[in-house]
């Protein structure tokens, strides 16, 4: 579809959530939505938790496992290679605790990582911050831009794979294999990528961990981190348990009495995306944030950024003097939602913040018109 075409509303797609219809919700890249079949599959793995507190508990471990394995199938990956975990910001913890770092190793970040992320990169070694530009023109330019950041003492890169304010592709797979030639360890954040891409571990980084429950369809912590074989044995859960002995990933998993329900309703959402034919979603939640971010563009002082094709978030510029500060960013979004009813990520940035929206089968085309005719009134 053209993002000349007007979209249409994915067939059934908003009867799938429990969202409340008198608000837009243009952000599922910060919290996702569960439909409601997997809430219905969660609810009755809880009840029967709630009925045998022994049988559920003696067994999960192995239903974990089972779980996991279907995960597995969707995303392209060794069963024995992937962990559940609870987010990515655990999944970028563990990933650097397994990396043997020596005095004077420094950690690669960009400037466009997520901020718990790139704290725990800083909390092990000092961090060589990458500055991008967020309208560098395409993959070749964000490729240069890190690998000019390369210095002697990095050991270890963590990038996005799908950038959250600026929703464009870092982590491609020739990026990747660049940076392992030259003896550095790929830590990819690929918090968006489950659900939106199709092969999300197409790349072979050494660690990748991304949530299922923004584009993946499953309950809320819900992710999972992906490990090459040679660092798997370097694993260490922050807390030790009855499933250390078997190693990763069981020995990540196991926390005794918590709630494993989310875990194991996760592959219902893969498998729904799937039965509503995931390249029929992907392409229409694409064509969606194209719609709504050619709308945006038409409003004077709004520019849209480079982008990724095939990606359902877009993002665009908002002028000077607009969310340039954290705490501005934060009330412009929180004032958009209580008096227009819109839903939206605003991310600070100097000399203009930016505004991200994103297109999933719940919404229509005409909630991104009514936020393309009401935002100019709060820019000032």
């Amino acid at each position: 579809m053209s993002e000349q075409a007007h979209p249409v509303a994915f067939p059934g797609g908003p009867a799938l959530f429990r969202l409340d219809p008198g608000t837009a919700h243009l952000n599922h890249g910060s919290f996702g939505a569960v439909p409601v079949p997997v809430q219905e599959a969660q609810a009755a793995l809880r009840a029967e938790a709630h009925e045998d507190p022994d049988a559920f508990f003696v067994g999960v471990a192995q239903r974990i496992t089972a779980a996991r394995t279907r995960v597995a199938a969707h995303l392209g990956a060794d069963p024995d290679g992937i962990a559940f975990i609870a987010n990515a910001t655990e999944g970028a913890n563990l990933a650097l605790d397994a990396v043997p770092l020596a005095e004077g190793d420094e950690i690669l970040v960009t400037d466009h990582g997520y901020g718990t992320v790139v704290a725990a990169a800083a909390r092990r070694a000092p961090v060589t911050t990458v500055p991008m530009d967020p309208f560098l023109p395409d993959e070749d330019a964000v490729r240069e831009a890190v690998l000019a950041g390369v210095t002697p003492r990095t050991k270890v890169a963590v990038l996005d794979h799908i950038s959250s304010p600026t929703a464009r592709l870092i982590a491609t797979p020739r990026l990747l294999a660049e940076l392992a030639d030259l003896g550095i360890t790929t830590v990819v954040d690929g918090a968006h990528a489950p659900g939106m891409i199709a092969d999300p571990l197409a790349g072979g980084a050494d660690f990748w961990f991304g949530n299922l429950h923004k584009w993946g369809y499953a309950p809320p912590g819900t992710a999972v981190l992906a490990v090459a074989p040679r660092h798997r044995a370097r694993i260490r859960p922050p807390v030790p348990s009855w499933e250390d002995a078997h190693g990763f990933p069981r020995s990540v998993e196991y926390r005794a009495t918590a709630d494993y329900t989310g875990w194991l309703a996760a592959p219902e959402g893969l498998e729904l995306l799937e039965r509503l034919d995931a390249a029929k979603v992907r392409a229409h939640n694409a064509a969606l944030a194209a719609h709504g971010a050619a709308l945006l563009a038409r409003i004077p002082g709004l520019t849209p950024l480079p982008y990724t094709e095939g990606l359902a978030m877009r993002a665009l510029r908002l002028p000077p003097g607009v969310a340039e500060t954290p705490e501005s960013a934060r009330a412009l979004r929180e004032e958009l939602a209580a008096r227009l009813r819109v839903r939206v990520l605003i991310w600070p940035w100097p000399g203009g913040g930016g505004i991200r929206v994103c297109g999933q089968i719940y919404n229509r085309p005409e909630e991104y018109e009514r936020l393309a005719a009401a935002l100019p009134a709060f820019l000032g």
